[in-house]
């Protein structure tokens, strides 16, 4: 494999855009099929309420990698505007320290979600025809959720250099492998055991492990700095100061975001199983329809922070441009099929006529909020590449907190309209958040954010 690392700051952007963010879409819709083939699995051939409990289990496994979504942030602009710079020493210290971070984060959360998952189950509020399942699910999950970290962390450095398609040849392997392995697992074709929903999790631990090993294998080929670097773990207290500074923002914003969720699904679990079942089967389909702009946001935070390191501010509203025309674009065009042919896309889970109707209405109303999710995600990108993280999660915490959180609660609740009220206030907070993004962007504050900069003075961490 030769290095696969890329110049963004020079060019043509349009091209960098779509050549970088198009093996991350590919390499994303793989690991979201992780998640989503055990859902197709379960929801087919264990039932509605094994349906039930792979969906409750989501918030509580997005809470747990929260931080990685911070760390891993963090390491693409520093890598980045490293790359930018021309400095490949710290490149290489940058990899190193992002690493080690994260295999500890990753036993901390092992740890944590293994001992207390039944509880935040209990919590919500979980039906009791679900809990058993929910629980057997969760606790073999969290049980590799260090081969996750790793894998995410490795990513976010390849990303820092250029290189999204390495990432994608990993997730490949891995996603063939748990297609094959779900269904073996599950129904205890030979030499497997029947396992049921614990096969599932099984399958997805097991295929997580094998993209986190192709990683560590091929790091060397992706760039020169990156040889060895599992033999070195250690951390660099300057570097370090620096990933906390960008990533806890980040990775409190993620938190609030699977905290939310978390609160929303127990507003959701009090209708009954049929319900959670159609709000977790719609909800994979959103994930997939905001796949193409959280690419798009990550490969944004690459080329501004390349950029920035570079000195050349003047590409990144190029960058902004481009993005937000592609992101409406591609999510205009999910929106339209989310809408008008949602009965289509939920039968792949289920063939439940309840389950179908009420997913359907979810998605016709929550899906005429791709739009404006989608560019919100593009501006956070630049902050991010910027090393501006805090604006984000402060947009976050108002949106989700002050809007769709009590907003799920009044209307389905206090003024009667059950489960519709909670869609409309998950479609209503995009739109507010999309506005303060973009109205942060417009200032130009997170120019005074980067990290490090071409010239006589720069080199140092802020």
């Amino acid at each position: 494999m030769r290095q696969r690392s890329t110049d963004f700051t020079t060019g043509s952007i349009p091209l960098h855009l779509l050549r970088f963010s198009i093996p991350m879409l590919l390499g994303s819709l793989l690991q979201a099929l992780y998640n989503t083939v055990d859902s197709i699995w379960v929801g087919k051939f264990v039932g509605t309420a094994g349906l039930g409990a792979v969906s409750v289990s989501f918030p509580i496994i997005f809470i747990l990698i929260a931080m990685v979504t911070g760390v891993s942030i963090a390491a693409t602009a520093i890598v980045s505007q490293y790359f930018g710079y021309g400095q490949p020493e710290m490149v290489r210290k940058a990899a190193v320290n992002t690493v080690t971070l994260l295999g500890i984060m990753g036993l901390v959360a092992t740890l944590i979600g293994v001992g207390l998952h039944r509880w935040v189950l209990e919590l919500m509020g979980t039906p009791k025809d679900v809990m058993v399942e929910a629980s057997n699910y969760l606790r073999i999950f969290c049980a590799g959720l260090l081969f996750a970290f790793e894998y995410n962390g490795l990513s976010s450095i390849f990303r820092g250099v250029g290189d999204s398609r390495t990432p994608l040849a990993a997730l490949a392997y891995a996603t063939i492998l748990n297609i094959v392995l779900d269904p073996l697992m599950i129904y205890g074709v030979r030499p497997f055991p029947r396992m049921g929903i614990a096969g599932a999790a099984w399958a997805t631990v097991i295929s997580q492990a094998l993209s986190c090993f192709l990683l560590i294998l091929w790091a060397g080929n992706v760039n020169p700095a990156f040889a060895g670097i599992f033999r070195e773990l250690k951390t660099f207290p300057d570097l370090t100061r620096a990933t906390l500074r960008i990533g806890l923002p980040s990775g409190i914003q993620q938190s609030i975001v699977s905290l939310s969720a978390l609160v929303v699904t127990s507003t959701v679990t009090p209708f009954g199983s049929k319900l959670v079942a159609a709000f977790g089967a719609a909800s994979r389909l959103d994930q997939f329809a905001s796949l193409p702009s959280l690419s798009l946001g990550m490969a944004v935070s690459a080329l501004v922070g390349q950029n920035l390191g570079a000195n050349k501010d003047e590409r990144v509203k190029e960058i902004v441009k481009w993005a937000i025309g592609l992101s409406v674009l591609i999510t205009g065009v999910i929106t339209l099929v989310a809408v008008f042919r949602p009965t289509s896309l939920l039968a792949l889970f289920t063939d439940d006529q309840d389950v179908l109707r009420y997913g359907s209405e979810y998605l016709g109303i929550v899906a005429l909020s791709y739009i404006p999710f989608g560019c919100m995600i593009v501006t956070n990108g630049v902050l991010r590449g910027a090393g501006d993280t805090l604006p984000t999660a402060i947009i976050s915490t108002l949106t989700l907190w002050l809007i769709r959180v009590p907003l799920a609660r009044l209307l389905s609740t206090r003024y009667g309209m059950g489960p519709r009220g909670v869609w409309i206030a998950m479609a209503l907070s995009p739109l507010v958040g999309v506005i303060a993004s973009g109205a942060y962007y417009a200032t130009g504050r997170w120019k005074s954010k980067v990290l490090v900069r071409r010239g006589p003075e720069l080199g140092e961490i802020n």
